[in-house]
């Protein structure tokens, strides 16, 4: 279990939904010189979509290096074709992370750009419509998915950098040559600068080295936190161990607030649902974002810990996919995203213990029947869900 490394001197900037997101995305890609690394999960088939993969292949045509890896599972296997050959026939690099499923249901659920080794995106944003659902693209939500991102300057771009790249290491096939050479651009440190210093570091789950280090990242906040958690997720079923440093967390006399999205899944809000009343009874506060899609994945801890990736707080992203955040220790960074959380905590509706009180043992059964389906589904596919 690697520790999480934080680096000085980052400007880190908030970007709330693709309203800010996708327009300073096409923005960084349309001013690129040298070099594009571009992963998402999902690549919709959609006008947002249109509008990145015109801008990259325009980079392309400039003469910078562009590399594009969506995921098969998250993109579709039909539309990562199309795609494929849109870029194929441009010049474009491109690659889908385990196409047919050929290495089980392994998922790189990641959404990270850097362009020139200078900026980088890192959160949970997809390349889709925030008016459109993303598992069902013709059903139209009824305010935009809530969701963030964050664009990144400064020393710990070259980590994402490195890491983006020795993904699409991973995912194709290389020569020894080309592996050495692309090593040896992983080594070339940019010269870099910012505005305003932030301590930042990029975590990332995977299989090998870093099979717990968003979650290590997280209990390690919990257990230092002295007033206030604030964590907002649109899927709720962490393993024991996250859910006891929430509860011991919350009886020490630290006020800890889930904002949990539902609406989605039908299975999903009943896992969730399951937890409720020990997350009550251990004085937790619990609210449902029922406004439109919740897709941030986001917290803040006391008053200078704040996170935004691409990490769900469930089995899924804590033990199974392929994941990537950025942890920022920062006051001003902290107060906006608190600000955010508070507002979609407005939005939302309050759980009450009583709300459980009067549930008949039908309902209450079939919550506890989801979870177990549930758990057994991931220890099947992720050793370790504790």
């Amino acid at each position: 279990m690697r520790h999480v490394s934080f680096v000085d001197n980052n400007d880190v900037t908030l970007l709330e939904s693709g309203t800010a997101f996708f327009p300073a995305l096409i923005a960084a890609i349309d001013a690129a010189q040298y070099d594009i690394l571009f992963e998402t999960y999902i690549f919709a088939e959609d006008e947002v979509g249109h509008a990145v993969r015109d801008a990259l292949i325009r980079a392309d045509r400039r003469g910078v290096k562009v590399r594009v890896l969506v995921d098969w599972i998250g993109t579709e296997h039909r539309p990562a074709l199309r795609l494929g050959e849109a870029f194929a026939s441009a010049g474009v690099q491109y690659r889908v992370f385990n196409p047919w499923c050929k290495r089980g249901i392994a998922r790189s659920h990641r959404k990270i750009v850097v362009v020139d080794r200078d900026v980088a995106f890192v959160g949970g944003i997809n390349i889709n419509d925030d008016w459109r659902c993303d598992h069902a693209d013709k059903h139209r939500l009824p305010a935009p998915r809530w969701d963030f991102t964050v664009q990144v300057r400064g020393p710990l771009v070259a980590q994402i950098h490195d890491e983006a790249q020795g993904q699409w290491l991973r995912a194709g096939r290389l020569k020894l040559r080309q592996r050495i050479e692309l090593f040896k651009e992983m080594r070339k440190e940019p010269e870099q600068s910012c505005a305003y210093p932030a301590r930042a570091a990029f975590v990332v789950r995977d299989n090998l080295r870093n099979r717990s280090t968003i979650q290590r990242a997280y209990l390690q906040a919990l257990g230092r936190a002295k007033h206030s958690v604030l964590l907002a997720t649109p899927y709720f079923a962490p393993g024991r161990k996250f859910r006891k440093a929430l509860a011991h967390a919350a009886r020490r006399g630290v006020q800890v607030t889930l904002l949990i999205g539902v609406g989605e899944f039908v299975i999903q809000d009943m896992v969730a649902h399951s937890f409720y009343p020990k997350l009550l009874a251990d004085g937790i506060r619990v609210v449902e974002y029922r406004k439109t899609q919740l897709h941030a994945k986001v917290a803040v801890v006391d008053d200078d810990w704040a996170t935004v990736g691409s990490s769900n707080c469930d089995g899924l992203s804590l033990f199974l996919n392929q994941e990537a955040n950025v942890v920022v220790l920062d006051e001003r960074f902290a107060a906006t995203m608190r600000a955010h959380i508070e507002r979609g905590i407005a939005d939302g509706v309050p759980i009450r213990a009583e709300d459980y009180a009067h549930t008949g043992w039908f309902r209450r059964a079939s919550y506890g029947l989801a979870y177990m389906v549930y758990k057994l589904v991931m220890r099947i596919f992720a050793i370790g869900y504790a």
